[in-house]
């Protein structure tokens, strides 16, 4: 009966992963140092959630519970860094309604994921697929959130300026479709002394970002999910994502600078998770030491 019991824990755990843990919405209080960061900017907050995947959600009053906990955070800016949707826009209609009620004072912003172009399904025609694609942006506006293509924004803080940087999706690993362009979105941001970057595939940062643009001092992204299973308390984290993602969860720092890997606010596949609980980043600027 030992034996019984040892093998059922697996199944017991996936259970209670789908049951409790899929919406168990964990706020990650982190504090970032930014080397050179303007007196007006320190103390800055930024809450930060990532891979919705709309289409895997079969309940909405934990969400409105989630967006609850977002807006009691009263952040400054909001940042939503890609995968709204499994596949297919269609799939976020109904939750529009719910993630529009997000509200920060300064703006919301999001990226695109790899799952957002609707590579993973078959399309009718090339044509449809655009659309597709076009009605997801339009979604992001219809939720109050401003979608960053390859491009940025410069956002006026107290008089102090804040360069938003967001790429659409581009990923070092896996055989991903490279779709951003840190180039062009770059531009018009070379003076601003502070600069965020959202990119949705965290291989970009040692890939690219940090080899080529050492003055954006911090990256946000996702797509791990932290594989929505693994290990993570005081002593130890492991998951086996780690094996294919050297940033998988939480910060990482390199030479001032730092990019931080959250990890996950829906799920997909298994419709829950173990030992990875889903996140909500609550973010705050310091100036480095």
């Amino acid at each position: 009966s030992v034996f019984i019991g040892v093998a059922a824990m697996p199944f017991f755990a996936f259970i209670h992963g789908m049951l409790k843990t899929a919406y168990d919405y964990q706020i990650r209080k982190i504090t970032v140092p930014i080397k050179g960061l303007p007196e007006k900017l320190n103390g800055l907050s930024i809450v930060q959630i990532s891979d919705i995947h709309s289409g895997s959600f079969s309940q909405k009053e934990p969400l409105k519970k989630a967006i609850q906990l977002i807006n009691q955070l009263e952040p400054d800016i909001f940042v939503f860094t890609g995968d709204l949707v499994n596949n297919k826009s269609s799939e976020y209609t109904e939750y529009i309604d719910i993630f529009k009620h997000i509200r920060a004072k300064y703006g919301q912003f999001s990226i695109l994921g790899n799952h957002d172009y609707g590579d993973y399904v078959e399309w009718e025609t090339a044509q449809s697929k655009r659309e597709n694609l076009e009605t997801l942006k339009k979604y992001h506006r219809d939720t109050n959130w401003d979608i960053l293509c390859n491009e940025n924004r410069i956002l006026d803080i107290q008089g102090e300026k804040l360069a938003l940087i967001g790429v659409e999706n581009w990923g070092a690993k896996m055989h991903f479709k490279k779709y951003g362009n840190l180039q062009q979105a770059y531009q018009g941001a070379e003076n601003i002394s502070t600069k965020i970057l959202l990119s949705h595939d965290p291989s970009h940062w040692d890939a690219e970002v940090r080899e080529l643009y050492q003055d954006i001092q911090l990256t946000l992204s996702g797509h791990t999910h932290g594989m929505q299973f693994g290990v993570e308390n005081k002593w130890f984290r492991f998951s086996p994502v780690q094996w294919f993602y050297k940033q998988w969860a939480g910060l990482y720092t390199e030479n001032n600078q730092h990019i931080y890997v959250n990890r996950g606010f829906g799920f997909l596949g298994y419709p829950g998770r173990v030992g990875i609980q889903p996140e909500i980043t609550h973010i705050r600027l310091v100036a480095a030491g």
